[in-house]
């Protein structure tokens, strides 16, 4: 009854899906593409007969962080093809940037029952991995009575999102209890995932912590640092709607005088590049744009990231970060990847998407926390001007870092006994 009152509620929602891939579609164009593929609709499929692995990586951050699980996974079973879904057009792109043609990219269906079916009929994938908290009851349910094993991996559920499962509790559970197996982050996340009705759960660790940052990353921030000059950088990365207001209306009190460092500012989204940049200019800060590729003028005051992919890089060129989501009640980006670069990281009072690692890393001296934009600069003034505490914050995000590596090998041994045990 629970799954046939939420279909329902789905089909009665139809017609503001469509308006909202329309609206969405006026500020990211992509969004008015493939939208048959939203609705089960694919090209024809290849001639290639391999059988075939399923992730689903609902957007950006998913798609990055699936990046150890798919490598290992075309080591361990180099006959299988892998599919790779996402909801969001930049999650898609992300995808094909870092993958190219060695996976197969679409949008996953919505949860409408025929639009699963033939999602399920068309790709016929022998098991799936859903990627963090990803919760579909049309689709598990359809993946249940078609025996494809689905496993959630690297899974997370914060306290906040808990309480609001267990006001759905009829639906969630017997959607939870159509998984193969939960593959937790944490002892926290399997505890609430398993009061919600989760079987089959296992704490591995974050996967996030496998990601290696690329060279050509590495060699492209030594290009932006060269672009920059000697000046001091403070990188504002991620940053949500809101965040920027907030940390430039702090910024000149802050940071005045001509020793003041550059701030760089990467938003999380594209679509909010210009938004931002107009944010600056009301700001009365001297704009310039990673786009134009020229050097970064010494009267520049703010270096707008408006690029994708590029984030490595950007924690390279950096002498420290601030990591976005975390000052307005976002949950936080990940911030990870900046002590995987070795640079000294300061976060916001939210970190409930990291809640684990944020309280980790404050724990190794990788990362200082502020509880507002004031905060949050004034602490990164102080870090600009104390060298010897950079060197020993990035030291101590290295080893941070270093100490929680191997969920990706204990995620895919984990899976791999389970499907043993389904025969597949």
């Amino acid at each position: 009854m629970a799954r046939a009152l939420y279909s329902l509620t789905l089909l009665l929602l139809l017609p503001w899906t469509l308006l909202h891939l329309v609206l969405r579609g006026r500020r990211q164009p992509e969004y008015l593409r493939h939208w048959g593929e939203r609705f089960g609709h694919y090209a024809p499929g290849s001639v290639d007969t391999r059988p075939l692995i399923w992730i689903h990586a609902v957007s950006v951050g998913e798609t990055r962080a699936a990046q150890p699980l798919i490598k290992a996974l075309r080591q361990r079973y180099p006959n299988h093809r892998i599919l790779l879904s996402h909801m969001t057009p930049t999650g898609r792109a992300t995808g094909e940037e870092l993958y190219g043609d060695t996976v197969e990219r679409v949008y996953l269906a919505y949860d409408y029952p025929w639009a699963v079916r033939r999602f399920l009929s068309h790709w016929q994938p022998c098991f799936g991995l859903i990627m963090e908290t990803e919760l579909w009851p049309n689709l598990l349910h359809a993946c249940g009575k078609r025996g494809i094993p689905v496993v959630l991996v690297n899974a997370r559920l914060s306290a906040r999102s808990a309480g609001r499962y267990e006001r759905l509790s009829a639906l969630v559970t017997i959607t939870l209890k159509q998984l193969a197996g939960v593959a937790a982050q944490s002892a926290d996340d399997a505890r609430r995932l398993k009061a919600l009705g989760a079987n089959e759960v296992a704490v591995v660790g974050n996967v996030k912590f496998d990601i290696t940052p690329p060279a050509e990353m590495a060699a492209l921030g030594a290009t932006f640092r060269e672009r920059i000059g000697q000046r001091p950088v403070f990188l504002c990365a991620s940053t949500r709607d809101g965040e920027e207001d907030l940390l430039l209306a702090a910024w000149k009190p802050v940071f005045t005088g001509a020793d003041a460092p550059l701030l760089v500012l990467v938003p999380r989204h594209p679509q909010r590049f210009e938004d931002v940049a107009q944010k600056v200019a009301v700001a009365g800060l001297r704009l310039q744009r990673r786009s134009d590729g020229l050097p970064v003028d010494t009267g520049t005051e703010v270096w707008l990231g408006d690029s994708l992919g590029e984030m490595f890089a950007y924690y390279a060129a950096c002498d420290v970060a601030f990591v976005g989501g975390s000052l307005l009640d976002f949950g936080s980006q990940n911030l990870i990847e900046p002590c995987a670069v070795g640079r000294p990281v300061i976060i916001g009072p939210s970190t409930f998407n990291f809640a684990q690692a944020a309280a980790s890393a404050l724990a190794a001296g990788a990362a200082l926390q502020g509880n507002n934009a004031g905060e949050i600069l004034a602490a990164a003034k102080a870090l600009l001007n104390d060298g010897p505490r950079r060197a020993r914050m990035g030291e101590a995000g290295l080893a941070f870092t270093a100490a929680h590596r191997g969920a990706t090998t204990r995620t895919l041994d984990w899976v791999g006994d389970l499907l043993s045990r389904t025969g597949r």
